[in-house]
């Protein structure tokens, strides 16, 4: 199989010794792209294209991943002499194809240095002339196939197929940056913008909630390191910021929680990034989509750092956000990572004033940080296997009779409705207080959405304790009581749901 692959118009109008920059690039990119089908390939530049050869079913889907690939076709390679060559090979080509249909014929000459006595029009009208005995008619305007043909010294290419890429820059061409990456829809997006922008990037999460939050951002991670990433090897910096928001939440007033998560999370950043020369944090903020991204708080968070931000999705809607999500491929890992919402205060400021802010930090030890940052673990998400990972085993989908049942939500929620027998705990006295319950008892936790349970179930198996935490959250506790007849439907109020 012979693939034709175009560059991005964006490579095709600079200069002559940046365009051959970013081909030198965009063919080493290429080549460590098909390298991933584990199958034999060649590969040859042909000036204003590429050529591959290769028999693996997956070259295609890959190819068409790589940035600063505009186009991709599969050919038929003929070599001719004369223009009744190009017509009989054509004619056997697409004889078939054609039958019954209404087609068209598109030529282009791509000749370099020989002249030819026939023209692109020339082509169009005799093969169109010669396929249209098997044909329903020719159709110019609406064809339902339409049959290519370029045509280089003594080699002509026939297809009927342009798959798209993604365009954009040869990954690599821009610098490097770091990502700040929670998992979720929007730095992942975020994230994908600066690759297809030529920007290669690592990857920092700092993790909230344990080792299944960590494990998600890493399934994201790993969608962004081997589908889009080839000629690059990615690195995710992971650091354990639980420390850091227990003594945020003990020492901090409750509206600045998040203003304040964020600036260390930029230092942090800031500080990888200047370890390793790297050029400015990406960041997946998108203006007034929640409270901590107001334009005033946002302006306050910036100041946290020296060295430059970038923010592609700032003027983007929340739809267009998951439309892209779903063309990248990490849509459904990320619904599956939730926000962590222990740190998300009733009434969060909206309006942060810089020296409210700073007068906050200084209650705040900023040596929790530093040892933060020497305990860091890095992955090398293209080498990575995540089957191979450790996790704790806490997830359970069945409430054993004897467990004792804690739910972990708001008051008020557990008010409107919780599970038969179950308990209240504030999630952050629980952290402090579960030393002191009762070791041989056997419990399952829940949340609205999971995190927070799993979070202190992984603490507590740490501790000794026989602890779970309800798969899926809430709405999956929901639906396993009405399952089993433990809640009539018509009594659970809607509130129950939130």
């Amino acid at each position: 199989m012979h693939i034709l692959i175009r560059f991005s118009g964006e490579i095709t109008v600079k200069k002559r010794r940046t365009r051959a920059r970013f081909l030198e690039r965009l063919a080493a990119n290429v080549q460590d792209a098909l390298r991933t089908t584990e199958r034999p390939f060649a590969f040859s530049d042909e000036g204003n294209r590429f050529l591959v050869e290769s028999d693996s079913p997956h070259a295609c889907p890959v190819l068409s991943r790589v940035f600063g690939v505009q186009t991709l076709s599969v050919v038929e390679r003929r070599s001719f002499e004369t223009l009744e060559d190009i017509l009989k090979a054509g004619a056997e080509l697409y004889s078939s194809a054609v039958a019954q249909k209404r087609f068209a014929v598109r030529a282009r000459r791509l000749v370099q240095g020989r002249h030819l006595p026939f023209s692109s029009l020339d082509i169009e009208r005799e093969l169109g002339a010669a396929l249209r005995p098997y044909a329903d008619r020719v159709d110019l305007e609406a064809p339902q196939i339409t049959i290519f043909v370029e045509v280089r010294s003594r080699e002509a290419d026939f297809f009927t197929e342009k798959l798209a890429g993604p365009g954009g820059l040869p990954l690599g061409t821009a610098g490097k940056s770091i990502a700040l990456l929670s998992g979720g829809f929007d730095s992942a997006v975020a994230s994908w913008l600066m690759l297809k922008r030529g920007v290669a990037l690592d990857y920092l999460f700092c993790r909230l909630g344990g080792s299944l939050h960590e494990y998600g951002a890493l399934q994201v991670a790993k969608v962004l390191a081997d589908r889009w990433s080839y000629g690059s090897f990615p690195r995710l910096y992971s650091v354990n910021f639980e420390p850091l928001v227990a003594h945020i939440q003990q020492c901090v007033r409750p509206s600045y929680w998040q203003v304040i998560l964020k600036r260390l999370m930029y230092r942090a950043a800031e500080s990888l990034a200047r370890r390793s020369h790297l050029l400015g944090i990406v960041t997946g903020e998108s203006i007034g989509q929640v409270s901590s991204q107001t334009l005033q708080n946002l302006a306050v968070i910036s100041q946290a750092t020296t060295i430059p931000l970038w923010r592609p999705l700032v003027g983007l809607n929340k739809d267009e956000i998951l439309a892209l999500a779903r063309r990248i491929g990490t849509y459904e890992y990320s619904a599956t990572v939730a926000e962590y919402c222990a740190i998300l205060p009733k009434r969060p400021a909206t309006a942060a004033s810089l020296s409210d802010v700073l007068a906050e930090e200084e209650k705040l030890d900023m040596s929790l940080l530093d040892k933060a940052l020497q305990d860091v673990c890095t992955y090398d998400l293209r080498r990575l296997e995540l089957s191979a990972l450790e996790l704790p085993e806490i997830e359970i989908e069945e409430i054993p009779e004897s467990a004792v049942v804690v739910d972990l939500r708001s008051p008020q929620s557990y008010r409107a409705w919780h599970y038969p027998g179950a308990i209240y705990k504030d999630f952050l006295s629980a952290l402090k207080e579960f030393p002191s319950w009762d070791r041989n008892s056997v419990y399952v936790l829940y949340c609205e959405l999971g995190l927070k349970s799993a979070h202190l179930a992984e603490q507590m198996r740490r501790e000794g304790f026989q602890a779970f935490h309800f798969k899926g959250g809430w709405s999956k506790l929901v639906e396993y009581a009405l399952e089993r007849g433990l809640i009539p439907p018509e009594i659970l109020p809607s509130s129950a749901w939130a």
